[in-house]
């Protein structure tokens, strides 16, 4: 694969490090963090109605290829060497070939330190040293005020709602999307 094409495999943020997962050991404390992290997520994540022990397992397993192919590049948060969360930089299906997006998720301990924030940060200036991306966006339900707040302490600016299935208990059927342009 060519080098130009990847993101960073670690960035380091202080006491805060994004690092590429590495399978199946990773399995163990990242399915832990999930375990707890289960009713903190449940409103937003229409993944957890589905969580077990093999999904998480799939779900690693599946990172190498797709950070290879450059289409994927999904890392664990981890807080003073302990995994907190997960975060990713993805081109989804309908989003432009010059447009990536963001998404992350924190267990409920690691909230409201700016770890998000962070978090975001670290992955748009990723998407920006990648090859031919002009924008990145952060997409959420308009009812989670704390992914909101995470654009907006960015700079980004509401590019767009629309219609979106909803899937997990709190979403309400639409999707707010959050863009920056490269400078």
């Amino acid at each position: 694969m060519d080098q130009v094409r990847q993101a960073e495999q670690e960035i380091v943020l202080g006491e805060v490090t994004l690092r590429r997962f590495r399978g199946e050991a990773d399995l163990p404390e990242f399915f832990q963090v999930i375990e707890e992290s289960l009713e903190h997520l449940r409103p937003w994540m229409p993944w957890v109605a589905e969580h077990s022990r093999a999904k998480t397992t799939e779900f690693l397993a599946e990172r190498a290829e797709l950070w290879e192919s450059g289409r994927d590049f999904t890392y664990a948060i981890l807080l003073d060497g302990a995994i907190v969360g997960a975060c990713g930089l993805f081109r989804r299906e309908d989003t432009a070939e010059n447009g990536r997006e963001i998404g992350f998720w924190l267990h409920p301990a690691a909230t409201g330190r700016g770890i998000a924030t962070r978090t975001a940060r670290a992955l748009t200036e990723q998407a920006f040293r990648l090859p031919g991306v002009d924008f990145v966006e952060i997409v959420h339900d308009p009812a989670n005020h704390a992914s909101r707040a995470v654009p907006i302490r960015l700079g980004f600016t509401e590019h767009a709602r629309r219609p979106a299935e909803a899937l997990a208990p709190a979403e309400t059927g639409e999707e707010q999307i959050w863009r920056l342009r490269h400078a």
